[in-house]
This record gives structure tokens, C-alpha cells and sequence, in this order.
């Protein structure tokens, strides 16, 4: 008797129950933890923790939103030389750190905050066609921040 009629294919597709996720909390490769706790307090967000002597890993937060720090490791990182991150001579490539999107209540506030601040911002409050309101700051590290709000109206059709 067989028992290759018993295995599973390695094509096969397995069903699995729904996830329910709670929450997702990205992890950002930083080239200094200390640098990168004193960026993330310029653009507003607060150290939650560190870890190590010296700290190697943290966290910080904004709201009920934290993003972790990790010094030299868990993904990659890397400032491009592009000066804008979308529109015209933008490029959404040359940065090698992660991108994600932090939506907040005014766009243009959080703009003025991070001009005051000497933030890196690689593309300016802008009206996009999806609908959303965003602006782009980066970290030292090439991490890119989509900062968005949804726009009041009709959706196109």
C-alpha cells in the first residue's frame, strides 16, 4: 500500500479560519535608536519604552498607535537621493525603508508642525484623486510617512 495518496500536495490550498486581528505594529529598521527617538518626538509622538542597555529595540507612539524601533535589524533601510517622493521628478523607489500611512485630522496642521520642526517632507499637502489628502515626511533612515485624511464629497464613479 501507498501512502502517497495520504500526502498533500505542496500546490495544495488549506483552508483556515478568518483571522481577527487586534492590532499591527510595524517594526522600523533605525541606523541610531537614540536619533530616531528624538525625530519621531519632533513630528509630535511620544517614547513609550526601551530595551537593552544600550537600547537597541523601543517603541514609540501616537494616540493609540505605536511603531517599534529596532537598531540595525528586522527589514531594511536607506535614504534615497530623491528630494520628492511623488508629483513631477518624484520617485517612490529610490527610498529603501518601509512606507506607511498615519491618517490624522488636518493634513495642513501636521504640514506646519513638520516645517517648523525641519522635517524632511517629500511631497506637500496635496489633494489626491483617491480621494485623500496627504503629504509625505521622511525619516533619516528613508522610512516614507503617507499622511492622509479622506475627502468630504462624492467618490468619482
Amino acid at each position: 500500500m501507498s501512502l502517497s495518496r495520504f500526502l498533500i500536495s505542496p500546490h495544495a490550498v488549506l483552508p483556515f479560519r478568518n483571522m481577527n486581528a487586534k492590532a499591527i505594529t510595524p517594526i522600523l529598521n533605525v541606523s541610531d535608536i537614540a536619533a530616531a527617538f528624538t525625530w519621531f518626538e519632533k513630528w509630535g509622538w511620544r517614547k513609550c519604552w526601551d530595551w537593552g542597555k544600550p537600547p537597541t529595540f523601543g517603541a514609540v507612539g501616537s494616540g493609540e498607535c505605536e511603531i517599534f524601533l529596532c537598531l540595525g535589524g528586522q527589514g531594511s533601510r536607506g535614504r534615497g537621493t530623491n528630494t520628492s517622493t511623488f508629483g513631477p521628478g518624484g520617485d517612490e523607489t529610490a527610498d529603501k525603508g518601509a512606507w506607511m500611512s498615519v491618517w490624522v485630522d488636518d493634513v495642513d496642521e501636521v504640514h506646519r508642525q513638520c516645517v517648523a520642526a525641519g522635517l524632511d517632507i517629500t511631497f506637500p499637502p496635496t489633494d489626491m484623486p483617491w480621494n485623500v489628502r496627504e503629504m509625505h515626511v521622511r525619516h533619516p533612515d528613508g522610512h516614507v510617512f503617507r499622511v492622509g485624511k479622506g475627502l468630504e464629497g462624492s467618490h468619482e464613479e
